[in-house]
């Protein structure tokens, strides 16, 4: 197979999963090792990957990736950690469901959840939750971000300052090795930081994908946070400092 119709397929692969490894792309269209990273190496130099050590991911920066990719990317991890996440929210509570495709995949899982109020900044999320009729919905509104539906920015903080959730949902760009949860709208960011203190139990969702990437924003660290959920285990210091902090992991592999 010519590069010309690898490196698509390697780029597909790569949105699919978050994460693509030499040796197994190299079984994958039975080439050597040293054609693939040709290969990565020229998807990375025309800044469509991001080289790292034995592979390759999604490239970081100072912008996110496109929001239906963002979709697809790791769909089934996604849908586990958002039932997952369900699974640990009663009924009759109320609750803040924050931007993002993870955020989605929870409302998904709380379609049959009874006697809820949910405040969201997600258009998407407010949509799907629509099918369950013992659900109110409020939106918290602001700027409206036409990439993704999301509602951002001071006046979002502002409506979310009049509530007390029993729990908020968040979701990030990415997680540091330090814990921090990064994002990259400085607008959706203020959101993040006003619903750590307006909640009195936060739960971050974010699935493996974002143990790999960077983002420049902070919206805080999950020592503030009382669960994650994600689909694989966090990298082994932050998996130590999480216990040192008593912010409980729950990791959901797809498939289980």
């Amino acid at each position: 197979m010519s590069q010309s119709f690898r490196q698509p397929d390697i780029l597909e692969i790569a949105r699919a999963e978050g994460k693509v490894m030499v040796e197994d792309l190299a079984l994958r269209f039975n080439v050597t090792v040293q054609t693939i990273r040709r290969d990565l190496t020229e998807l990375a130099n025309a800044g469509k990957l991001e080289r790292v050590h034995g592979g390759a991911i999604l490239p970081s920066g100072v912008s996110n990736i496109l929001y239906e990719e963002r979709r697809r990317l790791n769909e089934a991890a996604k849908t586990a950690i958002g039932r997952a996440c369900a699974a640990a929210i009663p009924e009759a509570t109320s609750l803040f469901l924050d931007i993002g495709t993870t955020t989605e995949a929870v409302a998904q899982a709380l379609l049959d959840h009874r006697d809820l109020m949910v405040v969201t900044n997600n258009m998407n999320v407010a949509r799907t939750l629509l099918a369950n009729p013992d659900c109110e919905i409020v939106l918290a509104g602001g700027a409206l971000r036409r990439s993704d539906n999301g509602l951002v920015g001071h006046l979002t903080a502002r409506a979310i300052e009049n509530f007390k959730f029993d729990h908020a949902i968040l979701g990030c760009s990415a997680l540091g090795e330090d814990g921090d949860m990064l994002d990259f709208d400085i607008q959706e960011v203020v959101v993040g930081q006003t619903l750590l203190k307006r909640s009195r139990e936060v739960m971050l969702v974010a699935d493996h994908s974002k143990f790999q990437r960077s983002a420049p924003v902070r919206i805080g660290s999950i020592r503030d946070v009382d669960h994650v959920f994600t689909d694989a285990p966090l990298p082994a210091a932050l998996a130590d400092a999480c216990t040192t902090w008593g912010t409980h992991v729950h990791v959901s592999p797809p498939g289980n």
